[in-house]
């Protein structure tokens, strides 16, 4: 049966269907028809959560009645995946271009990036490259590796990326300029919070910033350098 046409009927039986015996059948005096109001809609068809169906009780001496029931307080399934956004911000007494170019270097970001053990890029194909976290935090050894994509950069003005294997995670360095000598380095990481790490997770990420501001305190005495 196609979505277009999507009715069903369910019949209630009497007394005399569910004993043949005793009496021949009769026909159901108030079959009931299901018909969803968003069966003409295959963007619609795809979830069931927030669409009224309509039920309408037919007799057997033709008058009808319309009912509809709504589905908008069933709760929609989803999987156990919490995602946390961290950000941290600092001025640096560095021009913005030599920020930019000083975070550009990926695989120098282990120098000054705490939790950040190595960043390798790949020979053919500058655009990716393989990250490995290691740390010691909430008593025990915390290691993970992903592998990276750096979106389309915006020259001086921002540098980005998304995760495509291993740890799920993407980010954006944002560049504001503060005068000729003078910048404000903006940085965003989101994640999922990794199974393991899942019982802690409300200190994970007030953690993890602290990690972060910390590196980017670093990063402002390498770049006055660079």
């Amino acid at each position: 049966m196609s979505a277009t046409a999507a009715t069903a009927a369910i019949f209630a039986s009497s007394p005399a269907t569910r004993n043949p015996g005793r009496s021949p059948a009769r026909k159901p005096r108030n079959p009931i028809f299901l018909r969803n109001s968003f069966a003409s809609s295959p963007s619609s068809r795809s979830s069931l959560f927030g669409r009224t169906f309509f039920i309408t009780n037919r007799s057997v001496h033709g008058s009808t009645r319309r009912s509809s029931l709504s589905t908008t307080s069933i709760r929609p399934f989803s999987p156990v995946m919490e995602w946390q956004d961290c950000t941290v911000k600092m001025e640096m007494d560095v021009p913005i271009s030599v920020a930019y170019e000083c975070y550009s270097d990926r695989e120098a970001i282990p120098r000054w990036m705490p939790f950040i053990s190595s960043v390798k890029i790949l020979e053919d194909k500058p655009d990716l490259s393989r990250w490995s976290l290691k740390y010691k935090a909430f008593g025990q050894d915390i290691e993970y590796s992903w592998l990276a994509r750096n979106m389309q950069p915006t020259p001086n003005q921002k540098i980005h990326w998304r995760s495509l294997e291993g740890l799920p995670n993407r980010g954006a360095v944002r560049f504001y300029p503060k005068g000729p000598s003078s910048c404000l380095v903006e940085l965003t990481v989101s994640y999922e919070v990794p199974q393991l790490l899942v019982p802690v997770a409300s200190a994970l990420k007030p953690f993890l910033e602290s990690l972060l501001r910390r590196g980017l305190e670093r990063f402002a005495v390498l770049a006055k350098s660079y």
